[in-house]
């Protein structure tokens, strides 16, 4: 199975394990699947960096690294994952997370989060084929 993880779950993953839902991190941790992470998500987290570093102390690149460092596969952001978007109802306002969903719908990866507004597509996964 692959499975594409939401910016907050590769952050919890890499940073604070125990804060992802038990379900979420057995699916991470069971070497059957591929798990990735977009390069949307290293974006998002260059600005949030950026915007407010005491804050946000997080740096893009630490979290690059240990990405690919723990066999997190890379996702590109494609001109068709941005076009997908295009096709999304407005159901989340968040340009990242739209994006994030395009790229699972596009790729056949099921999109691992906890934001209500993410998994609202979700459950109207079968309107939007």
């Amino acid at each position: 199975m692959n499975d594409l993880l939401d910016t907050h779950i590769l952050l919890w993953i890499l940073v604070d394990p125990d804060k992802v839902p038990r379900p979420m991190r057995r699916i991470v941790e069971d070497t059957k699947n591929r798990v990735w992470f977009s390069a949307a998500s290293i974006w998002q987290v260059a600005i949030k960096h950026s915007w407010v570093k005491t804050e946000f102390a997080v740096e893009p690149s630490t979290i690059w690294r240990a990405a690919r460092n723990t066999g997190i596969e890379e996702l590109a952001v494609t001109a068709e994952h941005a076009v997908g978007v295009d096709a999304l109802p407005w159901l989340n306002r968040d340009s990242f997370d739209r994006l994030l969903v395009a790229q699972a719908r596009a790729e056949g990866m099921k999109l691992l989060s906890v934001d209500p507004q993410v998994n609202a597509y979700l459950s109207r996964a079968r309107h939007l084929r």
